[in-house]
């Protein structure tokens, strides 16, 4: 084999494992305490991941496996360190961030969310981020109030 092609492989392969950094929100890093733990067993499993793939002998394919956990071993530790711990809210009397909020649209459909920081949010679920239009919308609001998000009336009906 020419080494022609060796370096253009090597090139080639390299340039496949520069991964773009994951994009940080600009909102404020709130999370709940079950938040900030679960962005710290990411941020020990990206380093166990990166740690596995340094072991590799061959430096292509070190490169190759190294890459994925490298970017997510930066974005955790940025996560973790710029975490601002949220207690949960003293009250049910007012939404606040860590709120679980029941609501009904005004299609008929009743929905419950807990509202949390973003990397923790999942609305499959049952959560959403405190930076999300209808989590922005309800906060600061009491049982009973309608709030509008998207052109649509929600109500809110319970808030644990």
């Amino acid at each position: 084999m020419s080494v022609a092609f060796t370096k253009e492989d090597s090139a080639e392969t390299a340039a496949g494992t520069l991964l773009p950094d994951r994009p940080i929100s600009t909102e404020p890093n709130l999370v709940t305490a079950a938040g900030l733990a679960a962005l710290e067993r990411q941020l020990a499993a990206a380093r166990d991941a990166y740690e596995a793939a340094m072991l590799i002998e061959d430096v292509n394919e070190k490169r190759r496996q190294a890459a994925g956990p490298l970017r997510d071993l930066r974005y955790f530790a940025e996560r973790v360190r710029t975490a601002q711990l949220i207690p949960p809210p003293a009250t049910n009397e007012v939404v606040a961030f860590g709120s679980t909020v029941t609501f009904t649209r005004d299609d008929g459909r009743v929905q419950t969310y807990a509202i949390v920081g973003e990397d923790e949010a999942n609305p499959k679920v049952g959560s959403i981020s405190f930076a999300s239009p209808i989590a922005r919308a309800m906060m600061g609001k009491v049982v009973g109030d309608e709030v509008s998000v998207g052109g649509r009336e929600v109500e809110i009906v319970a808030i644990r």
